[in-house]
Parts: C-alpha cells; sequence; structure tokens
C-alpha cells in the first residue's frame, strides 16, 4: 500500500466524451470537515506487455492507493496523474484487476478502477513447454504443443482398438464402431504394444496394429499406446503378480530377466523407428507403458514394487528408449489410477512419480462405472495437475462395461468435462463377441447399443473433437515452442 498525500482538486473540466466519474463521497458519520469528493476514472486499459499507465484523479483530501492485483504496482504522483506499473500479461487470456482509492484510515470506502489488461492475441511464443525427449522430432513436438492448445478448446474422444474390430466386427478395413453410430472416426486411437516387444511378437495381429496405426495417422488423429507386457520374470502375463523379484531383476545388472526384457524394448524401438505414415515421416505415439501403476493386480504395480524401483524402472526404459536406441517419436505418459472420490486426489495422481523431467503427458484410468462424482472429481484434480506442472493431460482409458444407460454422453462424460481442460477422454474396448450377447464386454457406443442418439448429440457439441474436427496435430500451434 502506498499513501499519497495533500492531492488537490486542481480543475474540474471534463468534457462529456470523456470517461470520467463524477460521483461524491459521503460525509462521515461525526467529520467536521467540509464534504469530501474525489473524481476518477472507472476504467483503465492496459496492453498485454504491460508498463507504466496513469489515473487521473481530483480530491480535495488525503487517500491511500491500493492496488487489487499482484500485477499492478504503484509507481509516482505527477500533478493529478497517479502512476502505476502493469506486469507483461504471460497467460492466453485477458484479466482484471483493481484500484482502490481509500481514506487515510480506510474507514471509508471511497472510488474503485478497474483495470483490464488484454494478452497478446499474436505471440511469437505464448507459450513454452518442455518434453522428455529433447532431441523428439518435429512432428512429436508439435503433436505435444497441440495437446496442450487443444484441451483449451475440448477434449478429443478415443477408443481403444477402434479401428481393429468392434463388437460384431473383426479386422474390415475401414470399419469402427464410432463411425458407424456418429460418421466419424474418434480423434484418438488407443492400441497395446506390449504384443509387439514380449513373446507374442510374433503374432500376425501385430501387422494389423500397424496398418491400423498408419490409417488413424494418415487421417490426422492421435495415436497412444498402452503396454500389456506380459512378465519377463515367471513367464506369466501382465496381471501375474506372484513375485516381488520382478522389477527387481531387470534393474540387477547381468541378469537374465534383464536380458529378456532389453530384447523386448528393442523390439519397441524398432517398430517405432520404422513406424512411418504415407507421407514418410516416423508417426509420433503417445507412449504409455506400466499404466495404472497405482494398484496391486500388475507385476509393476504397488503389490511387487517398492517406489525407488518403480521410479528407477521408468528412468531405465525412458533412458534405454531415448539415449540408446535412439527413439524420438515418443511422448511418454503416465496413467495412475483413479476410480474413487479421494481425499488428496493430487497425492494420488503423483503417487511414485518418476520426476517432472520423464514425463510428458499426465492420464488417469478411471473406472468409476455410475460413480459420476467420482469421474467429474478427478477431472478436476488432473486439469489442476496439468496447469500446475505444465503439462498436458487426459483420460487414457475409461468407460463402464457392459453399460446399458441411454445418457451416459451427455450425463456423465459431458457435463463431467465441460468445465476442466484436459484434452482426450478414451474409452476402453469394445470386445468383439460375434453373436454371443452374452458377453458384456464393451464400453463405448455401437450400432444398436441403447446410447446411439445421445452419442450423437455428444458428437455435435462444440466442446468435442471427432477426427474431422482436428486441426493439423503434427504442425506446431501459433504461439507454442517445444524444448
Amino acid at each position: 500500500m502506498n499513501r499519497i498525500m495533500g492531492i488537490s482538486i486542481l480543475a474540474a473540466v471534463v468534457s462529456a466524451t470523456a470517461v470520467f466519474s463524477c460521483t461524491d463521497a459521503k460525509e462521515q458519520p461525526g467529520d467536521s470537515t467540509k464534504e469530501r469528493t474525489i473524481t476518477v476514472q472507472e476504467r483503465v486499459e492496459v496492453g498485454h506487455d504491460g508498463g507504466t499507465f496513469s489515473i487521473n484523479v481530483e480530491a480535495n483530501f488525503e487517500f491511500n492507493v491500493e492496488p487489487q492485483a499482484d500485477w499492478i504496482s504503484f509507481d509516482r504522483v505527477e500533478g493529478s496523474k497517479v502512476w502505476f506499473t502493469a506486469q507483461a500479461n504471460e497467460e492466453r487470456e485477458a484479466r482484471m484487476g483493481k484500484v482502490k482509492f481509500t481514506d487515510p484510515e480506510r474507514s471509508f470506502f471511497y472510488k474503485e478502477v478497474r483495470i483490464s489488461q488484454d494478452y497478446d492475441r499474436n505471440p511469437e511464443v505464448a507459450m513454452s513447454l518442455s518434453i522428455v525427449d529433447k532431441g523428439a522430432t518435429a512432428q512429436t513436438k508439435a503433436l505435444y504443443a497441440n495437446l496442450w492448445d487443444i484441451s483449451s478448446k475440448g477434449f478429443m474422444f478415443g477408443h481403444h482398438d477402434d479401428l481393429w474390430y468392434g463388437r460384431y466386427w473383426y479386422n474390415e478395413p475401414g470399419n469402427s464402431d464410432t463411425k458407424a453410430v456418429c460418421g466419424d472416426y474418434p480423434a484418438v486411437f488407443s492400441v497395446d504394444m506390449g504384443p509387439i516387444m514380449d513373446d507374442r511378437y510374433n503374432s500376425a495381429e501385430n501387422a494389423i496394429r500397424r496398418r491400423v496405426i498408419i490409417e488413424a495417422y494418415d487421417r490426422g488423429e492421435v495415436i497412444t499406446m498402452c503396454c500389456h507386457l506380459n512378465n519377463p520374470h515367471t513367464g506369466g502375463d501382465s496381471w501375474d503378480n506372484n513375485s516381488n523379484d520382478v522389477v527387481k531383476s531387470i534393474l540387477t545388472e547381468g541378469h537374465a530377466t534383464r536380458t529378456k526384457y532389453l530384447t523386448w524394448l528393442d523390439r519397441c524401438a524398432e517398430f517405432a523407428n520404422n513406424l512411418k505414415g504415407s507421407d514418410g515421416n516416423l508417426i509420433p505415439i503417445i507412449f504409455r507403458p506400466y499404466h495404472e501403476h497405482t494398484q496391486t493386480w500388475s507385476w509393476w504395480g504397488s503389490k511387487c514394487t517398492t517406489e525407488d524401483e518403480f521410479i528407477r524402472f521408468w528412468k531405465f526404459t525412458v533412458e534405454y528408449l531415448r539415449d540408446t536406441k535412439g527413439v524420438h517419436n515418443f511422448i511418454y505418459a503416465i496413467s495412475p489410477q483413479m476410480d474413487e472420490v479421494y481425499q488428496d486426489a493430487r497425492s494420488r495422481l503423483t503417487y511414485r512419480w518418476p520426476g517432472d523431467d520423464y514425463v510428458d503427458f499426465l492420464g488417469m484410468d478411471c473406472y468409476h462405472y455410475s460413480w459420476k462424482q467420482a469421474f467429474k472429481s478427478n477431472l478436476e484434480a488432473i486439469s489442476n495437475l496439468s496447469f500446475e506442472k505444465n503439462k498436458p493431460c487426459g483420460v487414457t482409458e475409461t468407460g463402464p462395461e457392459g453399460f446399458d444407460w441411454t445418457d451416459y454422453w451427455t450425463g456423465h462424460i459431458l457435463q463431467s468435462a465441460l468445465k476442466q481442460r484436459v484434452s482426450m477422454i478414451v474409452m476402453w474396448r469394445n470386445k468383439y463377441v460375434g453373436n454371443n450377447e452374452k458377453d458384456r464386454h464393451f464400453y463405448s457406443v455401437y450400432p444398436g447399443h441403447p446410447s446411439e442418439d445421445d452419442f450423437r448429440t455428444m458428437y455435435a457439441s462444440d466442446v468435442t473433437f471427432f477426427s474431422k474436427d482436428l486441426p493439423d496435430m503434427y504442425a506446431m500451434p501459433k504461439g507454442y515452442e517445444v524444448k
């Protein structure tokens, strides 16, 4: 707070077009002095780059000046002008502050001036993001920037394995349960990297995986890959949590499990380094290994690993792929399990956090079923953490298995996401079941599902992005840099 002493009325000549207010202040109870008057501007507009600005003040008493925003500070007084300094606005939206003029004892409110500051609408660099891989390809960095940018407009709808199979079809090029309902493909295509890496690497299905990834990229869609990796220590699957020695063995020099795991990473790198679109460029991938690490059922989960082991394991994987194998088209995503309403959701999201330098994208897997408040509260929590860490975020898996609600899309997904800033919401798969109606393993819409009409309503929303709605996700958006 700064006090300005003895500023007297100099001239009260105000033109009809000026933006001044001439309302007099009221006399305070018990005040034996003459009526106090003060005249100030009602509003001042400040440029995005900040600097000094003035407020015209005419008063017949001593008063205090109290800026009400941390980006506004008192500077000086020159005659009837009170000068201030505004900091540059580095945000991508306008902001509002106030300056209050009060009596010396601050017992009587006199005037309030609104200070509005615009933002840079044509910035060279308005937003700077940091990526784990400093040598990432131009397309990968562009995708990373777009993941942040698109969340300011809405969210991308995604579906796991949507281009590969649906509830009643399998491996039909061009087919999609999503497209069959709304006429458009998902903006995000999710697929599994695990079978490409482990002992399933010779499966004929991996050729299908490659094909549908390229198809999605060529349409401009976003690719994310989880990793249901088999247990390299026991020979079991991803859910084999009977040994606490898996990660410990991987981290041990010369151990046979480490050797096997490195072979699996080599296959991952070979796939990534030879995955190109029709444009000849490497296809950027949001790589999401060791998802749901907060739970107990996987061999990399909290039952089988200590905090130190998991963090070292994560860093080891990133460094080997990035530094040793030269994979430069990965965006590294972490995705804890977030199924409930948590007292401290932030701590849950950052549980066993590998460090800001080893995570690009904040994901979460949220299987809340009908508990809408759990989904909504976790969306808010991850959105807040996204701003805190300056990293894009999204829901990497969700959906209620076998649901039949008619209003799921507008009543659960859309309503919960409206006021949050997440780049994507990805539904888990619709298993191919043929004519077996008893198999209810589906998490999204398909032709004949009771939520079809509601899904089309969500599709028509201005805040949902499907394939046709996407900007060029592989070109750097204006005003961004990724380093």
